[in-house]
């Protein structure tokens, strides 16, 4: 079988049969990538970056030159526990879990408050214009940037997957803090200071998160090795990370200028919150089905 799956989000109203399970199991849904990052079509990845000069690679911020690639992440909770675990995230507090829907039913269903929610979603012609068209207005009215958002740009291929776990991760290290010692709390103790752009160049150098990343990344949800060669990396799919912080929700997507405020939230509205935006992309994007949501959510006993 492929890679990965997808795990459509259904926007119906009610729930249908065997809808809103995990698919990973479907045999429709096996031939289905539901990895990792953004590679657009030519038209897309030839488009006008910041600075004004052509970027040929839309996986990475516009007007920044990808240094390297890695494979893609999974879009599947319980390798992303393995992978936030092993770096010293405590899982047995909060941990990732899928939301099945955008409907009130299936958020219900997700225990709270929710810290972080990360959305997986196709790159294409019309979210491309839609970015333009974002950036361009924000030039034009401003927006307010908390200076507590914590927020790195994305500088390497395939990164996304663990860019927005690490800004999950990184914006609630206050209130759920990594273990002593281990390499988040280093990560984040680190970089706390630093400008986005920084971050960027600290995490591209960085050997360990190659590592594990790579590890991660090559490994299925039941710890098992996958040959690296079976792996595609040419994909057309993003994460970015919804997370709240003093009073707003805030979008944080390594390709674009800036963390996106899409107004007010708190931790106990998060998640209805974010998939009112998600909701956006979906209306986007109408007939496509290549959305997952996962949450940081406290940890329950399954």
């Amino acid at each position: 079988p492929p890679r990965s799956r997808v795990r459509a989000v259904n926007k119906q109203s009610a729930p249908h049969r065997g809808s809103f399970r995990s698919l990973r199991s479907s045999p429709l849904h096996d031939t289905m990538a539901a990895v990792d990052d953004a590679a657009v079509d030519t038209a897309a990845a030839a488009e006008t970056p910041d600075d004004g000069a052509a970027t040929t690679d839309a996986s990475v911020a516009p007007g920044t030159k990808k240094t390297k690639q890695w494979f893609p992440l999974e879009s599947n909770p319980q390798i992303m526990n393995n992978f936030i675990e092993k770096m010293g995230f405590p899982v047995d507090s909060y941990r990732f879990t899928d939301v099945f829907s955008t409907e009130e039913w299936a958020l219900e269903m997700v225990p709270g408050p929710t810290l972080g929610v990360v959305f997986l979603y196709p790159i294409k012609e019309a979210t491309e214009e839609f970015r333009a068209a974002e950036k361009a207005r924000i030039e034009t009215e401003g927006q307010v940037v908390d200076e507590s958002v914590y927020y790195m740009k994305q500088t390497v291929g395939n990164a996304c997957g663990t860019v927005g776990i690490l800004h999950a991760c990184g914006n609630i290290a206050d209130r759920v803090a990594p273990k002593p010692g281990s390499y988040l709390e280093t990560f984040f103790s680190t970089t706390k200071s630093m400008s986005p752009d920084e971050i960027a160049e600290y995490l591209n150098n960085d050997d360990s998160m190659d590592e594990k990343h790579a590890e991660a990344s090559t490994t299925n949800e039941d710890g098992d090795a996958i040959d690296p060669s079976t792996i595609e990396t040419d994909v057309n799919t993003h994460f970015v990370c919804f997370t709240e912080v003093n009073g707003c929700i805030y979008e944080l997507d390594g390709r674009k200028a800036s963390p996106i405020n899409h107004g007010p939230s708190s931790p106990e509205s998060l998640l209805s919150d974010a998939c009112k935006v998600i909701k956006g992309f979906m209306e986007r994007d109408e007939g496509e089905h290549r959305f997952t949501i996962v949450a940081l959510a406290p940890a329950v006993e399954d």
